[in-house]
């Protein structure tokens, strides 16, 4: 098996790199503060959002402040070593 086949193909997306970027360095974080950390559309941060989570990737929190709704996000462990292993293909790839 090559290297470049042992990438995560979930991750490819520079959209889901940047979700599992933050959510590793971080407890829970909310939607507009990833929205606006990196810079994307509700739209399109939801999309990669659920698909992170059908993939036990990420948990998604749904709760109301007050009468706002608010949706949290964190990794899962099974998101952090799937994360994890992606990195470290990528570091060899890097080292060829």
């Amino acid at each position: 098996m090559s290297i470049i086949s042992s990438l995560n193909k979930d991750f490819e997306s520079r959209v889901r790199l940047g979700i599992m970027s933050v959510l590793v360095v971080n407890d829970w974080v909310d939607f507009t503060e990833m929205k606006l950390l990196l810079e994307v559309t509700d739209g399109n941060l939801a999309s990669h959002t659920s698909g992170l989570e059908k993939l036990n990737y990420i948990e998604v929190k749904k709760e109301f402040v007050g009468k706002k709704p608010k949706t949290s996000y964190r990794v899962t462990n099974s998101g952090r070593l799937a994360f994890a292993e992606h990195l470290n293909f990528l570091e060899k790839l890097l080292k060829l």
